[in-house]
C-alpha cells in the first residue's frame, strides 16, 4: 500500500478574505513536498487549474522544482488536462521531470473538471469527448513508440518523428483520470499499461 497527498494548489485566504500571492503559495508548495519526502510519503500530486483562486497552471513545472529538493517521493500531476494540451509537449515535459527525478514522475492525464483551459488554448467544448479520446491515444502511442507516425483530427500529423527527451527506461508512468462531462465530474483512476 502507498500513501500520498494530492493538491490543487489553491490560494489560501486570510481572515479578511484576501488571497495570498501565487508566488507565496508556490514557495509553500515546494516546502510542503520537501516535508512529505522527509516523512516518507510515497506520492505527491498537483492539479492543473486556470482560475484566479489557484496558483498552479503547469503541474510539470512544480514537479520539476520538487524533483530537485526530494529524493524518494513519486511526483505526479493530479491531473494534467490532456483534452486542452498538446500530447507531444506534455510527454516531453513529464519525460524531463522523470529524468530530473531519476524515474519518479507520473502523469495523470484527465479531461478536466473545470473548463477554463479549453477556450484559453483554443479548444471547442463541443469536442470535449473526442479531444480526450484522440489525445489520449496519441500520448500512449508516444510513450510506446519511437519514432512515431500519427494522424488525427485535432492535431497536425506526425511523420516518423522522435519525441525527445524520452523517459527513463523509455517508459513514462501514465494514469488516466476521467469522469463526467463538461457540466459534471468525478474521478476514476485506471493504470494504463504498455
Amino acid at each position: 500500500m502507498e500513501l500520498g497527498i494530492g493538491m490543487f494548489g489553491d490560494l489560501h485566504v486570510d481572515a479578511n478574505g484576501k488571497p495570498q500571492s501565487a508566488q507565496q503559495r508556490l514557495q509553500e508548495i515546494i516546502e510542503e513536498v520537501k516535508l512529505m519526502d522527509q516523512v516518507g510519503l510515497d506520492f505527491y500530486g498537483i492539479g492543473e487549474h486556470h482560475r484566479p483562486d489557484y496558483a498552479v497552471s503547469a503541474p510539470e513545472i512544480i514537479l520539476a522544482a520538487a524533483s530537485t529538493v526530494t529524493k524518494n517521493i513519486k511526483l505526479g500531476s493530479a491531473v494534467s488536462v490532456l483534452s486542452s494540451s498538446d500530447p507531444v509537449k506534455l510527454y516531453q515535459s513529464f519525460a524531463t521531470v522523470d529524468l530530473l527525478s531519476n524515474g519518479r514522475a507520473e502523469l495523470m492525464a484527465g479531461r478536466g473538471s473545470f473548463i477554463e483551459s479549453f477556450p484559453l488554448y483554443g479548444q471547442d467544448l463541443e469536442n470535449y469527448d473526442a479531444l480526450f479520446d484522440e489525445k489520449l491515444r496519441l500520448l500512449l502511442q508516444i510513450n510506446q513508440q519511437d519514432p512515431i507516425s500519427w494522424k488525427g483530427k485535432f492535431r497536425p500529423e506526425l511523420k516518423n518523428q522522435t519525441v525527445l527527451p524520452r523517459a527513463i527506461n523509455d517508459q513514462l508512468k501514465i494514469w488516466v483520470a476521467v469522469g463526467g462531462t463538461p457540466n459534471q465530474w468525478c474521478v476514476l483512476l485506471l493504470w494504463v499499461c504498455r
